[in-house]
């Protein structure tokens, strides 16, 4: 019996550089994928190694320092410079990237010098990258809403849904979707993606207030994760001074969603009945906020800082409102705050009346 011998010899490879680097991006996403990051993080990882090689126009094994800094310095001259995070951000992809293909415990360093006779080496070192410094790296304008910019918000996005409503206009129910939304969205502090991934089952009951129904707690499953783990838990309770948004909540599921003749679990539902992605509610967020006249800086985001500043001037403890908006560490809950004039004279008057005594305030 004869056997097929298959030929061991290397196959000509007509641009041995280009395909080096493109094993090099495979394998590095395997081995990102080992330490458990998820594809979208990898995805993000491959872009910024891709982006730097462009700029750079050389390959890997003929990376220098001085491509780090050039390449910062382009970053920096666009006409709106891009944020220090989202800088640093760049800096620890490449160096991610150079760490992995200049270990030891890998063999692209021999394939290099043996290819190209160059060898790939770590090009970001602490004085050609930006630092992480400060807990909070956002642009300065990001802030919270005002009570005044959030009364304004909500009216534009009521009135919106009343003015379809009332014309009998196609859009009216998705209009009533999108101010409840946002709502549900600052009454219980959530991140964009973690009110996007809500289900009918998420809402739950609290048996210290049965009157509110199952609109007493939310159940968020997708959490903010840590790099390499699964996306976090936790249940954020309704609080008594959003029972509004509680009951514009019974509203929707009760009322409003079963008119759009959905078969899906998702409680915020598109207008093709299926889950709303979170580019949409940008997009809404977006259009309601200028219809309104708002300072563009303000985000969807700047509805959950909202939620941390007004938990604060109510009153509720630090551990407790670092609990509903599932902060591991309560100094990323203080960044998040920012409390107006009238709780810091507010408390500032109690520290005199405390010290002081009562006759001595006036």
């Amino acid at each position: 019996m004869t056997r097929e011998v298959r030929s061991l010899a290397p196959v000509l490879q007509l641009d041995p550089a280009r395909s080096t680097f493109e094993e090099m991006l495979r394998r590095y996403a395997v081995s990102m994928r080992s330490r458990g990051l998820s594809e979208a993080t990898i995805r993000t990882h491959q872009f910024g190694v891709k982006r730097f090689f462009h700029f750079a126009e050389t390959y890997p094994w003929e990376w220098r320092p001085q491509d780090v800094e050039d390449f910062t310095s382009s970053l920096l001259s666009r006409p709106e410079p891009l944020a220090h995070s989202t800088i640093r951000g760049y800096h620890q992809i490449v160096k991610g990237f150079c760490g992995y293909i200049s270990h030891p415990s890998y063999d692209w360093v021999d394939v290099c010098l043996e290819r190209f006779g160059a060898a790939p080496a770590q090009i970001c070192h602490p004085w050609n990258t930006f630092a992480h410094l400060a807990e909070f790296e956002a642009r300065p304008t990001r802030r919270p809403f005002g009570y005044d910019e959030l009364e304004a918000f909500f009216a534009q996005a009521d009135e919106r849904a009343h003015h379809l409503l009332a014309g009998r206009k196609k859009g009216a129910l998705p209009a009533l979707r999108d101010a409840q939304f946002f709502k549900t969205v600052y009454a219980f502090g959530l991140r964009r993606r973690e009110a996007v991934m809500l289900d009918l089952n998420d809402l739950r009951p609290n048996p210290y207030v049965p009157e509110w129904g199952t609109y007493a707690k939310v159940q968020v499953r997708y959490g903010k994760a840590m790099k390499g783990s699964p996306p976090r838990r936790r249940t954020v309770l309704a609080c008594p001074e959003f029972a509004w948004a509680s009951e514009g909540l019974r509203y929707w599921v009760e009322e409003v969603r079963p008119r759009l003749a959905t078969a899906t679990e998702a409680l915020w539902v598109s207008e093709r009945r299926t889950r709303m992605t979170t580019r949409t509610v940008d997009q809404r967020f977006a259009q309601i906020r200028d219809a309104a006249g708002l300072d563009s800086a303000l985000t969807l985001h700047s509805l959950r800082h909202s939620y941390v500043t007004h938990l604060v001037e109510f009153g509720y403890a630090a551990q407790f409102v670092q609990e509903q908006v599932g902060h591991n560490h309560s100094s990323t809950t203080a960044i998040y705050t920012s409390v107006g004039d009238d709780f810091k004279n507010r408390i500032f008057q109690e520290a005199l009346r405390r010290v002081l005594g009562e006759g001595e305030t006036a």
